[in-house]
């Protein structure tokens, strides 16, 4: 199967789920392919026919766009250099959560989550450790009985009822021996945090010299500016003072600007954000949902209010979108 239609499939996926889903980000370079909305759910998808292509740099751009803007960052994809990805397990890539498109189909289609994870060694299912405890006192069973009855130790099977998870050989032993369920599902919407090691969000990369200025009047007006390296837009402006975040870009008036533009007005739809798109000279006022502001016009603004009233004059309410 072709990216292409990897992509469209997935699109027609999400929207057959329920989700508002973003035009494609058709420009490089990119760190996700869609976004897409469903009630309070916000994810960002990138869809990849061989995962292994899904590298750190993109990782680490989309976890911090994922903690920007309130989103769930995750891959979806076909296989790995070795083998195709299983249904119903969840793999991970430098810290993004990583599935396949059947395993995609069962969680937001029908509303099942994966309970299987991929970590170093193999394949491992989430213990309900209070249910274990409970099961195996309800029998009498003492932590060295249940652990003859598995085969592993009486401290393995302690570390299970203190919360460690299970391999899936085990976890089919224990429902077993005990005939209830004890696996709990991986929450992909929450990072899959419960079942990877935390990592703290990766810093901002560096401001690019053409971008310094708009910075500067962004900064003034009391953005927290977040540059991108691969998104379609160049940084996420968080507003400190109205709770808002906004997309913004910035370049000539070209041809792929305009392309960007349009994406980054797509974007905001989804995102519940504004986006501005700054340039020398202004053709129009707007593209398709994005403000284009002249630079002067932005440097011109006499303080942080006028700035914004500035985009909000080119620009729909967030809300109207949702």
């Amino acid at each position: 199967m072709s990216r292409s239609a990897l992509v469209g499939n997935v699109t027609a996926m999400l929207t057959d789920a329920g989700f508002t889903v973003s035009d494609r980000c058709a420009i490089r370079p990119k760190s996700f392919d869609i976004a897409a909305r469903r009630g309070e759910d916000l994810i960002l998808v990138k869809i990849l026919g061989n995962v292994d292509g899904f590298d750190g740099m993109t990782g680490a751009e989309m976890r911090r766009l994922g903690s920007y803007l309130n989103a769930t960052p995750f891959v979806i994809g076909l296989r790995t250099r070795d083998e195709d990805l299983k249904p119903g397990v969840v793999y991970f890539r430098h810290g993004v959560p990583v599935f396949s498109p059947d395993t995609a189909m069962d969680l937001f289609v029908e509303n099942v989550p994966p309970l299987i994870y991929a970590a170093p060694g193999g394949l491992y299912v989430s213990i309900d450790s209070d249910i274990l405890a409970d099961e195996r006192e309800k029998r009498g069973w003492s932590l060295g009985h249940l652990a003859t009855e598995l085969g592993v130790s009486r401290r393995t099977v302690s570390k299970y009822e203190d919360g460690m998870n299970a391999s899936i050989e085990v976890a089919m032993a224990l429902e077993d021996l005990f005939d209830a369920p004890l696996t709990s599902p991986v929450d992909v919407m929450d990072g899959a945090e419960t079942v990877r090691d935390a990592e703290p969000t990766p810093e901002d990369p560096a401001v690019e010299p053409e971008d310094e200025g708009i910075t500067a009047v962004l900064t003034r007006a009391g953005f927290d500016v977040h540059p991108t390296t691969r998104a379609p837009f160049k940084a996420v402006g968080e507003d400190t003072s109205e709770e808002e975040s906004l997309l913004t870009g910035n370049s000539a008036f070209t041809k792929t600007a305009e392309k960007r533009a349009r994406i980054m007005g797509s974007l905001g739809k989804v995102t519940l954000t504004r986006s501005v798109y700054f340039v020398d000279k202004a053709p129009r006022e707007e593209v398709e949902g994005t403000a284009i502001v002249e630079r002067e016009e932005a440097e011109a603004a006499r303080d942080g209010e006028e700035l914004r009233e500035l985009i909000r004059e080119r620009t729909t309410p967030p809300e109207e979108h949702a």
